[in-house]
């Protein structure tokens, strides 16, 4: 078998003994330490493969990812960093009439609240939904529905 440069390939890898350099002479013989010399390392390393590229040296690109935690909205402001102008706010609180509001109003008629009585839940807070928006950017962050 050879490789298409020309160079030939071992069919299977070499025994304990040709990598060790014990009796077998084989194309690429390692350096053993002689008896009474010392291996120090220097030189002991097999030759490199000539098969095989060297690993190119491409440069690696990190990026940092900073992962905002999902933010929960309720009837109270928030503190957090607007993902419209990327600055930390307090949010600013609108209140919208919503089903919880018009729920109300429709209980309130059907117990004989009409003669105006009924429309107390538009003037409650605590029964309307709340909307969420940067007080820099006017940018809608979120909203809290009731119902």
């Amino acid at each position: 078998m050879s490789a298409p440069s020309g160079t030939p390939v071992p069919s299977a890898p070499p025994s304990y003994e040709e990598t060790t350099g014990i009796n077998v002479s084989y194309p690429h013989t390692y350096p053993v330490p002689e008896p009474g010399q010392k291996p120090d390392g220097k030189g002991m390393n097999p030759p490199p493969y000539l098969g095989q590229p060297t690993p190119a040296n491409n440069p690696i690109t990190v990026q940092t990812v900073y992962v905002q935690q999902p933010v929960v909205f309720y009837d109270r402001p928030v503190q957090m960093c607007c993902p419209s102008c990327n600055q930390m706010i307090v949010t600013r609180l609108s209140y919208d009439s919503g089903a919880l509001t018009w729920l109300s109003c429709g209980g309130l008629c059907l117990l004989g609240c009409i003669a105006g009585c009924c429309l107390i839940p538009f003037c409650i807070d605590a029964l309307k939904d709340v909307d969420h928006s940067c007080p820099n950017c006017n940018a809608l962050i979120g909203s809290y529905k009731r119902l």
